[in-house]
Parts: structure tokens; C-alpha cells; sequence
């Protein structure tokens, strides 16, 4: 699946699997040498990434299909569309919509003929119309973003089929943090569809500049005086390229049929929450493949000279090390631009969003929108709760939770953590106090 402008260069399968994931999905901590995997290591132990079993939600509901206990209903309008959202619990409000022919089935997607991307907190599933194959990328705890495809046709029993490799072409870059992951491109696109590559193409996440997202993707909802390249052809070059006749939508119908899609909306701040998403989930499983990797060849050090089973080299200490501070970084939205006018979506997205938050005893939550300067009203990644943050190995996810703790409390005043006021820090502290146990006992542990 691709949540958003995936990579618009490759034409295999599973290139709109994460656009993300333009999913036009994300951004990534700026990885260092020593968090960068050689292409292709993580398909050798200890990652196996293309054989190690895995537990991701569309793997669940694979193995319901093929029991019985669970069976999908067929549209014939969107084939398993509605079906496969209910069961994987995927809103439909959160639907953005992607007219540049950058996925699998790009010969279905056109400006005319928007390909639409629904998502959750784990998976993101992308729909063409009149497509062969639903498409889909799921968060494993432990291997990370894995991709599979959905065939449209009511005959015999709808089976995810896994992706063996293909979508790593595009899904495991630096763009991904050098591991299979997800990313959401921005491209200038013409009236076909077609990226104009010759001028120039972003990878997005929060850090972006507003008036670089969403080329390629249509943009519903109001943003004041800040402009981007969402819902605007390419008729020139990236130098004449018209923002303003993009800005501030709330109807497409115009642009394309709308009445053939779940809804005609292609939400802006699902649009925002996607691009931190997609790149916050790259930095967690990176850090994981990071962790894996640093203790595995340790490890088979330690047998070469006769050192102790357990010993940890200093140079896999550094790794770790280095990776913790990059998960800390993104998960703290370190360096995100800063909105310059108010952003207010154009459905019930980020209210239903909102809703999902885990509350603290004065009723406050990390899922809470800030929309006026920056994206969350507290400023540190509801993702501290997934299941890819938890299955992290003990290493690094106790190294990140020590080192948030010293941050909140105001031990640790380096500058890339300024941007977080005192009462912001106070304020995440017992938020997360209050909803994240393994957090509140490392802050009883250190009284």
C-alpha cells in the first residue's frame, strides 16, 4: 500500500505502499553513518526481513480470513473496500486523496481520478477506482512496515499476499531512513498525472516548509495566508508553478466526481498527521534494526574472543546509542516548522482522532491538536504508546524513556530540546505520568 505520493519513480506493486508514503507518507531523523543499514542487511539475521514471521494488524486479519472466523463483504462499487476498513477499525474520515501516478496501479490515478489512502495508527490502505488490488502497509512491532496486496474480485476468498521484496525498491532508502518504511513525496505534477522529476520532488514529514507539501495530492480545509502545492497542476516549471489557486478548498468537485468516493474530502490535517506518522514509525523501526543488529554482532564477537556471553561492545553501545537520540528527536518534534496561520480540517478527522487519546487525570491527551503554530498541543508523538514504540528492544526504547524523563524534567537543556517550553515539558511529563506505565516507573525508580 502507499500512503501518500509514495516514491513516484518505481512502477512495481507495492511502490504506493507507503508513499508514505507520500503517502506523499514522511520525514526522518537525519540518520548518521552508524544508523545506516547497507542495502539489503536487513534481510539477513538478525532482521530476516522478507522471512521472519510477523504480527501486523493485516497479518491478524489474514489468518481470520483463512480460518472463517472473519469474512470480508464485497462492493460493487469499492470491492472490499468499506469491508476491510471496519475490520482493520481504519476511519473514513481520515481519507486524503493522490493524483500523481507515483503507486502500483498508476495507469488508475490521474487528477481526474484521485487514488484515495485511509489510515490508522498502524496501517494505511490505499484504494484506485476500478483497481485490481487494494493495497496495504501495516507496522509490525517488530520488523516494521510490511506490505501486502488484496485482489478486487468477489471470487474464491480474499487473501493478503505479502510482498516478497518488490516495494523495497522504493521503501527502504534514505528517504526511509535506510529500512523498509513508508514516506509521502510531494512532486510537481502534470495535467496527467506525471511528476515533472526534472523539477525537483520533497519528502515531507513536520519539519517541512508549508508551501512544499502536497504536490500531487488534493488538499481539503483552510490554512489562512500559508500556501502549497496541493490541488495545482504543473502547466510550466517549478519557478511558475501557481500556489494560490490551491489554497484554502473545501469542495473538488470541480476537479474530479467526488460522489464516487467515500467522501469528498481530502483532509488537511490528516494530510499533517500522516507525514509525521509515516517518518516517527521510520525512526522507531530503524532504531529497532539498529538495537538488533549493534547486539547481534556483539554478540558473535564475544564467541571470537572469549568474552562473557552478554557483553556489549562499546561500539555497539554508540549505536544504540546514537539511535535512542534519533527516535528522541522525532518523537519530540524537534525542529517542525512552525505554522504562521491557523490550519482547520474539512471533516470529523480530528475530532475522531482526538477521541482515540489516552487521558491523564486533568483530562489532557497527546492526540490534542495545537493547529495554530504547530501541529499538537503537546508536542511529543502519540506513537510513545504503539506497538512498534513498545517492541523495541530493552536497549534503546529504556535508553529513550530515561533520556525523555531527564528532558520533561528539565535536567537536560540542550538545544535541540529549546523549543520545548517549561510548562510544555511539565505538562507531557504528567500526561504521560498518568497513561504510559513503564514512563512512571522510571520517574518512581529515579526518587
Amino acid at each position: 500500500m502507499r500512503p501518500t505520493n509514495v516514491n513516484l519513480l518505481t512502477n512495481h506493486p507495492f511502490v504506493d505502499c507507503l508513499r508514505l508514503i507520500p503517502l506523499a507518507l514522511l520525514v526522518l531523523l537525519p540518520a548518521s553513518s552508524s544508523a545506516v543499514h547497507a542495502q539489503g542487511d536487513y534481510e539477513r539475521p538478525p532482521i530476516d526481513y522478507l522471512n521472519a514471521e510477523v504480527h501486523d494488524p493485516c497479518a491478524v486479519l489474514a489468518k481470520k480470513l483463512e480460518s472463517g472466523e472473519v469474512k470480508l463483504d464485497y462492493d460493487p462499487t469499492y470491492g472490499y473496500l468499506k469491508s476491510v476498513l471496519k475490520e482493520l477499525d481504519v476511519p473514513v474520515s481520515s481519507q486524503t486523496l493522490v493524483f500523481s501516478k507515483t503507486s502500483l496501479q498508476l495507469h488508475r490515478i490521474s487528477p481526474r481520478m484521485p487514488r484515495s489512502l485511509y489510515f490508522n495508527d498502524d496501517v494505511y490502505v490505499g484504494y484506485c477506482q476500478r483497481g485490481d488490488v487494494l493495497e496495504f502497509a501495516a507496522t509490525d512491532a517488530k520488523q516494521g512496515a510490511t506490505f501486502y496486496t488484496l485482489k478486487q474480485t468477489p471470487k474464491g476468498t480474499p487473501e493478503f499476499v505479502r510482498d516478497k521484496g518488490g516495494c523495497l525498491s522504493c521503501h527502504a532508502s534514505s528517504r526511509t531512513q535506510n529500512i523498509p518504511g513508508y514516506l509521502v513525496r510531494s512532486v510537481f505534477s502534470d495535467a496527467a498525472g506525471r511528476p515533472k522529476l526534472g523539477s525537483g520532488t520533497f519528502t515531507t514529514d513536520h519539519t517541512s516548509d508549508f508551501k512544499d507539501r502536497w504536490g500531487g495530492w488534493y488538499v481539503t480545509g483552510s490554512h489562512g495566508k500559508m500556501r502549497h502545492m496541493g490541488n495545482t497542476l504543473c502547466t510550466g516549471d517549478e519557478h511558475t508553478f501557481d500556489r494560490e489557486s490551491g489554497a484554502n478548498e473545501d469542495d473538488l468537485s470541480e476537479r474530479f466526481r467526488t460522489d464516487t468516493y467515500l467522501t469528498p474530502h481530502s483532509d488537511i490535517v490528516a494530510l499533517m498527521v500522516l507525514e509525521h506518522q509515516t517518518q516517527m514509525h521510520n525512526a522507531i523501526a530503524a532504531a529497532n534494526y539498529e538495537t538488533r543488529s549493534a547486539l547481534h554482532q556483539s554478540f558473535q564477537m564475544n564467541e571470537l574472543l572469549d568474552r562473557p556471553k552478554d557483553h556489549v561492545s562499546e561500539s555497539a553501545q554508540r549505536r544504540i546509542e546514537s539511535a535512542s537520540q534519533r527516535v528522541l528527536k522525532y518523537l519530540l518534534m524537534c525542529d517542525e516548522f512552525q505554522l504562521t496561520d491557523t490550519v482547520s480540517g474539512s471533516t470529523t478527522f480530528a475530532d475522531d482522532f482526538t477521541a482515540k487519546g489516552k487521558l491523564d487525570s486533568q483530562g489532557r491527551s497527546l492526540r490534542e491538536f495545537d493547529l495554530e503554530t504547530r501541529l499538537f498541543k503537546y508536542p511529543c508523538s502519540y506513537l510513545i504508546y504503539s506497538a512498534a514504540f513498545d517492541g523495541m528492544p530493552d536497549e534503546v526504547r529504556s535508553r529513550v524513556l530515561v533520556k525523555l524523563k531527564a528532558i520533561l524534567d528539565g535536567q537536560d537543556q540542550s538545544p535541540e530540546y529549546a523549543h520545548l517550553t517549561p510548562p510544555m515539558r511539565r505538562d507531557i511529563l504528567e500526561i504521560l505520568r498518568d497513561t504510559k506505565p513503564e514512563f512512571k516507573q522510571i520517574l518512581l525508580a529515579s526518587r
